[in-house]
């Protein structure tokens, strides 16, 4: 009998092992080798500036971004498709629109149309009667797999990405462990309405913003932690270079305040185990198949950086109490205030600036 159970066990522990080892696994990870986390002290130090933090409730979860309409109403979407529209003081939420997919960020084009960028659906159009259209869901024949992030330029155009071309959203854990340049930096024109890829070698492509001269925009490259500058003036035009580097966390969305700050929301701060694992592919394909609380998951932890032209870090904001506003995955100024969306909460954050 004894025989018989350690024959077992040790069957089901070979069993286990084959599975760990060599089980087929969705991911073609590349080997990256992160340069070292900075600490939170200096410019990163740790505080509690954004314990204040008010919270608007909506009648569902994840309002990733925040947007305004002439009147000061204040939009957000939803993971159940849903966009909402609150008054000014934040009060009296009311659905606006369905997109029957999941909006993530949004903005109001200069003829009061909201664009949403739309990780099911693509991107859309919403007019101030709610109704949709969908103006892009493909660039170069490939289709879009996670419509993410965008911003409306003063000549109209609409620049967006899409975090990855191979994973939905709600694979973006197994973006992140293969680690290969998936996302793609798009303009779409509305006139022509056609699309052009300007980038095409992110790794989660995320935030857009245009730079308040219109020279450049910024791209956020979330799982390589910094941002990609794109120019679109000057004799550098049409070329990338590295805005700002090696994050201490994962940048989500970035906005401008149109004067002489960018605020990058830092989703989630680095994962020590994560940048472990990068250098080494064969490692993640193991830690793909164990179950989903033994590998790198998000924190609770709100932390977002106001920073300047020059790519200079000039504001600090933290919060490391349970009990924060957080995951915040877009921050925009508004009349002296900062909103705050996040995709781990059932609220718009505000506070004053």
């Amino acid at each position: 009998m004894k025989r018989t159970l350690l024959r077992v066990a040790l069957a089901l522990i070979i069993l286990g092992l084959a599975y760990l080892l060599f089980w087929p696994v969705p991911i073609n990870p590349a080997a990256w080798t992160p340069p070292p986390a900075p600490e939170l002290k200096g410019v990163y130090a740790q505080n509690n500036a954004l314990a204040g933090i008010e919270r608007l409730r909506i009648d569902s979860f994840g309002p990733e971004d925040v947007a305004f309409d002439k009147d000061d109403r204040i939009y957000c979407g939803a993971e159940d498709g849903r966009i909402y529209r609150l008054q000014p003081d934040g009060t009296k939420p009311e659905v606006f629109a369905q997109t029957k997919g999941r909006p993530l960020v949004l903005i109001f084009d200069h003829d009061g149309n909201l664009i949403v960028a739309d990780a099911v659906i693509g991107l859309m159009s919403i007019a101030p009667d709610g109704k949709a259209t969908v103006l892009a869901t493909e660039a170069e024949g490939l289709p879009f797999r996670c419509t993410n992030d965008l911003d409306v330029a003063a000549d109209g155009t609409i620049y967006f990405t899409d975090a990855s071309s191979k994973f939905p959203l709600t694979k973006l854990k197994e973006d992140v462990l293969e680690h290969q340049p998936n996302g793609r930096f798009m303009a779409y024109d509305p006139r022509t309405k056609k699309t052009r890829v300007l980038l095409n070698d992110l790794y989660f492509a995320n935030g857009v913003a245009v730079s308040p001269d219109q020279s450049f925009v910024l791209v956020n490259d979330t799982s390589s932690y910094r941002v990609r500058r794109y120019w679109l003036k000057g004799e550098k035009a049409g070329h990338s270079d590295v805005f700002i580097d090696n994050l201490p966390g994962f940048p989500d969305g970035i906005s401008s305040n149109v004067r002489d700050t960018f605020w990058i929301a830092l989703v989630n701060r680095r994962d020590a185990g994560l940048d472990f694992l990068l250098p080494h592919p064969f490692l993640r394909k193991v830690v793909w198949r164990l179950p989903s609380f033994l590998q790198p998951n998000i924190k609770r932890y709100a932390f977002v950086l106001g920073v300047d032209a020059n790519g200079r870090v000039t504001q600090n904001l933290q919060d490391t109490a349970p009990s924060c506003f957080a995951q915040i995955a877009n921050v925009v100024e508004h009349k002296g205030k900062l909103y705050c969306g996040s995709i781990g909460e059932s609220a718009i954050g505000r506070m004053a600036r």
